[in-house]
Formats: structure tokens, C-alpha cells, sequence
């Protein structure tokens, strides 16, 4: 005689099983995650910062396929498909899910070098059109007025160290289209301002050098002349841009500067900005890759479109048919 198991107990076994599963599911992507982690670090040299993030992305991603039974390894273009149409339906912006997607690529692209995989799932996807939205910048105006109203506070004869560190801070932020991680980490050492420049190190502490303007060089002199030796006496730090404690400024505090200067504008948008002016004024996109320290072409190109707002305006006034057709009614 068969004893038979009673409903509820192989229901209950069902659950406790799936659980395990899970568990055990949930530990090989925790692993495979943390050995990314390391290669970024220590392989590519990623900023801790950027490493975070790639990490809750493939922990965000890692989590959608648990709830699929699958784990990252074995991830399949349908289920990499599936997870940016979650994301789309949940209300992420698509230039987010971009940066998702360009993650995944990454992260798939190490496992196929690594010989982990055989197949990378992210291969002819194509990536959410946010790629081609310019990203939002300030008018010149609005950037003159924000530049002008710290230049009267520090041009002041009461001005104190704090008012010339913040005129310096806005005008290398625009004048040299530098991240807020490159700006709090730049070093006196790092200076040049003889001949108008300074050495950045960017994203995988990649150097380059950055040219700053007239008005740029004279804020950075008048506060490293009056302002920081003041701040300088309370601490013993490297970096250029202290606090009234002397010790380094953080990327929080840099963001509040910015946004008390302009409740529209952040340190990205100024940075955003610096790239669209120039190529509004004729800059190609190969010099602003450059000075805005893209690896990759392609970041650049978001300002195409203005790029080519420039290239039809000379094509209308240089070629012969071009202006005989304007003169046409």
C-alpha cells in the first residue's frame, strides 16, 4: 500500500525547496558581483564611487532574475530584454535604464573574456533613445548671473575666504567642464595657472589637462592668495578647495553650493553647460571629448545635433546654392 504525502506537507516542502533555491541563487550572483567589484578596482581602476553603482545595478538586475529562477551567468537576451521592459513599465527614465543596459554590457563582456560564458545576452540590444537627448544646461545668462552675483560677493572689500573659495569653485566648475569628484580632488600641486591650465584626474584616475579662462585663473589666484591660507591654518589638507575647518569638501557640499547659487543649476549641469557653449560657438565634438574626459566617443555625442545646427548655419552662409537659395523668395 502507497502512502500518499498530504497536500499541505508537499506544498510547505515545495516552498521550503524554492527558498533554498533562492538562497543558493541569490549567494552565486553576490559572489560573481563582489569578483566584478575587484576587476573594476583593481584591473580597470574605477573610482570607488563608480564601482557602487554598477554594483547596485547588477544587484537590481541579479534581483529581477532570482524571481525568474536564473542566475547571472546563465542570463539569456530574452530575460535582459524582460528586465528593461520592467524597468520601463515601472517608471524609470530611459536614460536610466541606458546606464543599466550599458552596465550589463559591461559586466557580460568580462564574463565572455573570462570564459565564463559562451554567449553575451546583451549582444544586438538596442540601447533606450535617451542616449540621444542632450543632457539639460543653463543659459549663458543664467550662468553669467550666477557667476556675476559671486563675483560682487567676493569682489567685496569685507569678503572673507569662504566667498572667494565659492566665486573659484563656480567659475573652474564652468570654465572647465569638471566633474564634482574632479574638483574636490584637485591638489595645489595640480595648478598651472602661468600658463592657464590644470592636471584633472578623471574616471580611472585618467589625467588630462584642462585649459581655464582669464577670469577663471584670476578667482583661483585671488583665493589661493587671500582666501585658503586662512582656511589652511585649521587643517593640513592637500586639496585646493577646503572647509572653514580646513579639511577637504565633500561632493554633497559642492552640490548645495551650486543649487544655493541657482535652485536650477547642480555641478553637472554646469558641466553640461561648459559643452553645449562650446559647441554652440564652434567647438568640434573630438576637442570637447577631450576636455570633458570621455573615454568613449559616443558620451560626446549627445551634443551632435548641435554640432550640426552649426555645420547647416556655415553651410548656408558659405555655399554658393545655399545662399542663392535663401536670397530666393
Amino acid at each position: 500500500m502507497v502512502n500518499l504525502i498530504p497536500e499541505t506537507s508537499c506544498r510547505c516542502w515545495l516552498f521550503v525547496t524554492a527558498q533554498i533555491i533562492n538562497c543558493v541563487s541569490a549567494g552565486r550572483n553576490s559572489e560573481l558581483i563582489h569578483e566584478y567589484q575587484t576587476y573594476l578596482r583593481v584591473e580597470k581602476g574605477l573610482r570607488p564611487l563608480t564601482c557602487e553603482a554598477y554594483k547596485r545595478d547588477l544587484l537590481q538586475f541579479a534581483e529581477y532574475l532570482e524571481r525568474e529562477n536564473a542566475l547571472l551567468v546563465t542570463a539569456r537576451q530574452s530575460e535582459v530584454a524582460g528586465f528593461l521592459e520592467h524597468l520601463r513599465t515601472h517608471g524609470v527614465e530611459s536614460r536610466s535604464m541606458a546606464r543599466k543596459l550599458s552596465c550589463l554590457r559591461g559586466f557580460y563582456k568580462w564574463l565572455l573574456l573570462d570564459k565564463r560564458i559562451l554567449h553575451d545576452p546583451t549582444v544586438n540590444l538596442e540601447s533606450p533613445e535617451a542616449w540621444k537627448v542632450l543632457p539639460k544646461s543653463l543659459a549663458p545668462s543664467e550662468v553669467n548671473s550666477m557667476l556675476e552675483h559671486a563675483a560682487v560677493a567676493a569682489d567685496h572689500p569685507e569678503a572673507d575666504a569662504i566667498a572667494l573659495r565659492d566665486r573659484a569653485i563656480l567659475e573652474l566648475l564652468y570654465a572647465g567642464g569638471l566633474r564634482v569628484s574632479e574638483l574636490t580632488g584637485l591638489c595645489v600641486a595640480d595648478l598651472s595657472l602661468d600658463a592657464g591650465r590644470v592636471l584633472v584626474r578623471g574616471k580611472g584616475d585618467k589625467e588630462r589637462i584642462v585649459p581655464l579662462g582669464a577670469l577663471c585663473v584670476k578667482a583661483i589666484e585671488e583665493y589661493l592668495e587671500r582666501g585658503r591660507p586662512a582656511l589652511a591654518r585649521k587643517g593640513r589638507a592637500n586639496q585646493i578647495f577646503l572647509s572653514a575647518r580646513g579639511k577637504p569638501l565633500s561632493r554633497e557640499w559642492v552640490w548645495r553650493l551650486v543649487k544655493s547659487s541657482d535652485s536650477h543649476a547642480s555641478p553637472h549641469k554646469l558641466r553640461h553647460s561648459c559643452a553645449t557653449h562650446m559647441v554652440e560657438h564652434g567647438a568640434d565634438l573630438r576637442t570637447v571629448q577631450t576636455f570633458l574626459g570621455h573615454a568613449d566617443i559616443a558620451t560626446t555625442q549627445v551634443y551632435t545635433h548641435l554640432a550640426l545646427g552649426r555645420l547647416k548655419a556655415v553651410h548656408r552662409m558659405h555655399h554658393p546654392r545655399a545662399k542663392r537659395s535663401l536670397e530666393e523668395p
